[in-house]
């Protein structure tokens, strides 16, 4: 039976992404613990007996020319840790960091995880919070039975002001250990403080701006000790297209705000599991419904977290889609890990205009609900707060707040298994509002703007799925004052090509590959009147894999990984990097601080115009179905 329906603007549209790859004769689909499909540790390994070192492609973090303080955080096994509270441990301000810290300024602080794991053992996602603020959210190596280590090095220059007093810090990385998955993750995190140098963040004409790290930051976070991470669970949500939020799909905190604050901004963090692990290639429920599949997880491809204070949205993340160390395929991970699994991207919600709200000393309630989610989304935030040393108390207004519905269009046809699905989401947020301190009334504009495309077919009476999608995002905050006026833009592009197929073998055995393409890209840019700055990233990644699997467990398989990773700025210069690899073996690795011709400025503006081209093109379901609906 063939199914199609209609709303508002229904677009049939395809998105032909950056290294986009043709077509497989194969493919599969992805992979998670809770679906209990095979791991590949299972494969039988080379005859190395040395570790390998996984790696997550980004720029080195710059830091000064000095030796750095060191302090030794935790050192801990996670063994059996699921479903238990976080590990925790006391921090206190090194003693002997403090004697440089009278003789040079903080320039830099850079987190660094060590891990290493041998045996087997799933992908497990973990998160570090230093008095309730969240510093990382990651996710593990997948090991071998030879061993994996891995480091994340993350830039925290921007918590400076959480180093300074003695708190608690707590990790959650929850592993089962048994017969069947022996590895344990053995842990180090350490923190290194550099002084002197060159300033992480030259000063500012304008405080608050220009990157200046905030003078307080607040926990959006739960409480410990939970039987868990101290970030909230989300899971099956009741929002679909409702402009109202339901009471039960917030999670949130209250807390109130130091009364002399001048500027906000809420970082959130988001990740995404179980039946939303690949939310992006998940079809809708009527396609489901039609089938009879009730063990594949719906509710379509698009997803959208709302941040909310009092229960009224002040912002949204439309979120990059990672692609953890067991995900679509966990041979293409090995030793080049999907771009952001190992330092998920934190997104910043500018709220400053809504001051005015939350300066009245009293507790207001800091919430996250996911529209569409499944089981299950872990979120929280940090509430970064500049304050004002001259003032016990700031006031402010909101002056304009707009954040209309939702605008969207799906459209969809199949009979049987196969069909076409195509979904189209925009939404717009902006918000002005004014804050007087001692620096004078300054007003400030904060903005979101958000584009979604998914384009999704299912074929080979549903042995194969191929999803095209791009999520575009532009944010940007402007602040006028005395005198003075600040910019910033932040415009990104998150593309994404995934094909996947099953075959079943004669021995019981079936045969799984994977092609996908996907990237983060982004443009900042900033201005203060005085001058500006912009900086460019385009972060792409290629992989291939296909591998044969009986009783739950990986026969042989092989994957191929390619990455370009290309980093600008006109204060910081460039940096390169283009990494390929196949069955743990790096083939070339080449880098750079010279990215020759052909600026990745450009990405920006002549990417968007690309697709846009190309979507503008295509013409509307109802033109080609609307006489040939079959039954």
């Amino acid at each position: 039976m063939g199914s199609y329906c209609n709303s508002q603007h229904t677009l049939l549209f395809s998105l032909f992404l950056l290294l986009l790859p043709p077509p497989f004769a194969n493919a599969v689909l992805s992979t998670s613990e809770e679906q209990g499909l095979p791991r590949p540790s299972a494969i039988a390994q080379s005859p190395s007996t040395s570790p390998t070192t996984y790696f997550q492609v980004t720029r080195p973090i710059p830091i000064p020319r000095t030796k750095p303080c060191s302090i030794l955080l935790l050192q801990h096994d996670f063994a059996s840790t699921y479903d238990k509270p976080p590990v925790t441990a006391a921090y206190s301000p090194p003693s002997h960091c403090r004697r440089r810290a009278r003789r040079a300024p903080l320039a830099k602080v850079v987190l660094v995880w060590k891990a290493a794991c041998r045996g087997r053992q799933f992908d497990r996602i973990f998160g570090v919070w230093l008095g309730g603020v969240e510093l990382l959210r990651s996710c593990t190596a997948e090991p071998r039975a030879t061993g994996t280590v891995w480091t994340v090095e993350k830039d925290v220059t921007r918590y400076a002001s959480l180093f300074s007093r003695n708190r608690t810090l707590a990790v959650y990385l929850g592993n089962i250990v048994d017969r069947t998955y022996t590895g344990i993750y053995h842990v180090n995190i350490t923190l290194r403080f550099y002084y002197g140098g060159r300033r992480s963040t030259p000063p500012s004409p304008h405080p608050g701006y220009g990157g200046s790290p905030a003078d307080l930051i607040l926990p959006i976070s739960r409480d410990l000790p939970p039987n868990d991470g101290q970030w909230f669970v989300i899971e099956n949500s009741t929002v679909g297209y409702l402009h109202t939020i339901p009471d039960q799909d917030w999670q949130s905190k209250e807390l109130a705000i130091p009364r002399n604050a001048y500027r906000a901004i809420l970082e959130v963090f988001v990740s995404f599991h179980s039946d939303d692990e690949s939310w992006y290639s998940n079809p809708n429920d009527g396609y489901i419904s039609a089938n009879n599949l009730t063990d594949t997880p719906g509710n379509g491809p698009f997803r959208e977290v709302i941040v909310g204070i009092d229960s009224d949205p002040v912002g949204a993340v439309w979120p990059f889609t990672v692609i953890y160390t067991g995900g679509v395929n966990p041979l293409l991970w090995r030793p080049i890990t999907g771009i952001g699994s190992f330092d998920l991207p934190s997104y910043d919600i500018e709220i400053t205009p809504f001051l005015g709200k939350l300066l009245d000393g009293k507790p207001h309630k800091f919430g996250f609900a996911v529209r569409f989610a499944l089981s299950f989304w872990l979120v929280d935030a940090n509430l970064h707060l500049w304050l004002d040393g001259k003032s016990s108390q700031t006031h402010g207004s909101l002056v304009d707040y707009q954040a209309p519905d939702l605008y969207f269009g799906t459209g969809s046809w199949f009979q049987g298994l196969d069909g076409t699905f195509a979904e189209r989401y925009t939404r717009q947020i902006s918000s002005t509002g004014w804050v007087m301190s001692s620096q004078g009334n300054v007003t400030t504009h904060a903005y979101q703007v958000f584009d979604y495309k998914n384009f999704m077919e299912i074929k080979g009476n549903g042995s194969i799925q191929v999803v095209q999608q791009l999520i575009d995002a532009t944010s940007g905050v402007s602040a006028k004052g005395p005198g003075s006026t600040y910019s910033e833009q932040v415009i990104r592009h998150f593309p994404l090509y995934l094909y996947t197929r099953t075959a079943d073998r004669i021995d019981e055995s079936y045969t799984s590959t994977a092609n996908v393409s996907f990237g983060f890209y982004e443009k900042r840019s900033t201005s203060d009147g005085s001058g500006s700055s912009v900086s460019s990233l385009a972060n792409s990644q290629k992989g291939e894999g296909e591998m044969v699997v009986k009783g739950n467990l990986v026969v042989r398989g092989v994957g191929s990984t390619k990455q370009v990773y290309r980093y600008e700025s006109t204060s910081e210069g460039c940096y390169l990097r283009n990494v390929s690899s196949s069955n743990y073996t790096i083939l070339f690795d080449e880098w750079g601080k010279i990215c020759g011709e052909g600026s990745g400025f450009a990405l920006g503006e002549s990417f968007r115009k690309w697709v846009s081209d190309l979507v503008g093109r295509i013409p509307l379901v109802s033109h080609l179905h609307s006489s040939k609906n079959r039954e």
